[in-house]
C-alpha cells in the first residue's frame, strides 16, 4: 500500500462524504487519478463500505437493546477460532464479533428488542452452539464514544469568568 492510498483512506475514514475533488486537493493528485485510486481500494475491498455514525438515544422511539458478549470457546484444529466466529456472525442480532486476547476468545456485540431477546440469543443460540464453553452478557446502558467519535460531550462549563 502506498502513501497516498494510505491518505485516501483515513481522509475518507473521518469523512466518507467528501468529494472526489476536495480530496484530490488534500493529497495533491489529479481528480481522476483519485478517483482510480478510490475504485481500486473498493475493488480490493480494503473500502469495504460507507457507513453514518448516529446516535440513537436521541432518537425517541429507539428501544433497541443492545449488549456484548464474552465468549470462550473451543478452538478447532486447522481452522482455529474462524468457523465458529462465522457461525455466529451469520445470526441476525449479530451486529459485530471480534477475537480477543484474555479470559474469553470471542466478543460479540448484539442487538434485540427487549432484553429477553437478548437473553433468548444467548440461551437458545449461541450457548448451544458445539464449540462455545461459556458466555457472559454485558447489557450496554449509554455510548460514551464508538469508533473515535463522542457521544457525551458532557456539561459545558456554567463557571462565570472572573479576570483582574
Amino acid at each position: 500500500m502506498n502513501e497516498k492510498e494510505v491518505e485516501v483512506l483515513e481522509i475518507i475514514e473521518h469523512n466518507g462524504r467528501l468529494a472526489v475533488d476536495t480530496i484530490a486537493k488534500m493529497i495533491d493528485m489529479s481528480v481522476e487519478a483519485t478517483g482510480a485510486l478510490i475504485r481500486s481500494l473498493e475493488e480490493k475491498k480494503v473500502i469495504i463500505e460507507y457507513a453514518t455514525v448516529i446516535d440513537w438515544a436521541k432518537v425517541d422511539n429507539d428501544d433497541t437493546i443492545k449488549a456484548m458478549i464474552d465468549v470462550k470457546v473451543t478452538p478447532k484444529r486447522d481452522v482455529g477460532f474462524d468457523e465458529i466466529a462465522r457461525r455466529i456472525y451469520r445470526y441476525d442480532e449479530v451486529k459485530s464479533v471480534y477475537l480477543m486476547s484474555g479470559a474469553y476468545d470471542l466478543s460479540v456485540q448484539v442487538e434485540g428488542r427487549t432484553m429477553t431477546d437478548v437473553a433468548r440469543f444467548v440461551s437458545d443460540k449461541l450457548s448451544t452452539l458445539d464449540s462455545v464453553i461459556s458466555t457472559t452478557t454485558h447489557f450496554i446502558m449509554k455510548k460514551y464514544k464508538h469508533d473515535g467519535t463522542i457521544f457525551d460531550e458532557g456539561d459545558a462549563d456554567k463557571r462565570i469568568v472572573v479576570s483582574p
